[in-house]
């Protein structure tokens, strides 16, 4: 592969990387604050009735899964993108499943997606660098 498409190719990697690490970051620590929704409200009644706490204790908790979520794909893209790319294809699913925010579901999936993608290329350009 020429330079040019291979500096196209990390410059998209670089992009994703910083996306897919800052973003879930951001709205894991929004869980605590409450800036951008009410988070407890993403929780389907079916589950907010089997949790031994409150749906917003429930939400830190996610919060918390996504913030080390977001820094492992900082620090290693292609696990931690696997790692964002099934937490949000499950969080879609939990969506789907209780029938509600179903909009929210589809972008989920759709993120899950350019997440798997993300993993899946640094994979392929960190492969290519150990035989460079």
């Amino acid at each position: 592969m020429n330079t040019a498409a291979q500096l196209e190719i990390r410059n998209l990697q670089i992009l994703l990387r910083y996306g897919y690490g800052l973003i879930p970051i951001a709205a894991g620590a929004d869980k605590f604050l409450n800036l951008l929704t009410d988070w407890s409200g993403y929780v389907p009644s079916g589950v907010a009735g089997m949790l031994p706490f409150a749906p917003a204790t429930f939400m830190m908790v996610v919060g918390v899964i996504e913030i080390v979520a977001g820094i492992l794909v900082l620090a290693r893209p292609q696990i931690g993108a696997y790692v964002v790319s099934a937490w949000l294809t499950l969080i879609a699913l939990v969506l789907l499943l209780g029938g509600s925010h179903l909009d929210v579901a589809v972008r989920d999936l759709v993120m899950a997606l350019g997440a798997y993608a993300l993993a899946r290329l640094s994979g392929i350009t960190r492969g290519s660098a150990r035989t460079a």
